[in-house]
């Protein structure tokens, strides 16, 4: 068996928590790849809600998803995470099967301009309380920067003590690696 990278890890939580028809988040669109990967799983009848601060990364989404033919399945949101309850209708709630955060700052953007522990604790708390039974949030966590490290500190304190009845949490990541490797926490809704 090959041990999956931190990336192909958190595609393959995505892959098995979504399936045609589902309705995913993007919680930081970035670039794009993820919106599209997201919008490739859930299908034509299905729904990604992306959302982001920085203008750059609606542009870029928008311009990647054109390129895949992808941009009907996606609804982008120049706001941040924290909105995601109220931007998402609440019809749509039950469907939302899996959500991706990438914590830290936009590939090739403003490195001043990064996610905070803040907003990302109330997004979680906001996807755990609309998502359905067995609805899967993946983080995966950059903390080599200041900010970085301040954000995994808070948002690991907060998810270690998620009530195991009505949350599964867990922790992946290479431990002998150089440089502040990135990691992923997965939370499950039990």
């Amino acid at each position: 068996m090959k041990v999956l990278g931190v990336l192909p890890f958190a595609r393959f939580l995505l892959e098995n928590a979504l399936k045609a028809g589902d309705i995913a988040v993007d919680c930081t669109i970035g670039n794009g790849h993820d919106t599209v990967y997201l919008a490739s799983l859930v299908g034509d009848n299905g729904r990604v809600y992306g959302f982001d601060i920085q203008e750059q990364a609606i542009h870029s989404t928008t311009r990647r998803l054109q390129e895949h033919h992808l941009e009907t399945r996606v609804e982008l949101h120049h706001k941040g995470h924290e909105e995601v309850i109220n931007a998402i209708p609440e019809m749509d709630h039950p469907k939302v099967k899996a959500a991706i955060f990438n914590l830290g700052y936009l590939p090739g953007g403003d490195k001043a301009i990064v996610t905070r522990a803040s907003s990302t604790i109330t997004a979680i708390k906001h996807l755990i309380e609309l998502m359905p039974q067995g609805g899967t949030i993946v983080l995966v966590i950059y903390h080599g920067h200041e900010e970085g490290k301040e954000e995994k500190h808070h948002v690991l304190t907060y998810v270690e003590q998620l009530d195991q009845r009505f949350a599964h949490v867990l922790k992946y990541e290479f431990i002998n690696q150089a440089n502040n490797p990135p990691f992923v926490i997965a939370i499950e809704k039990r």
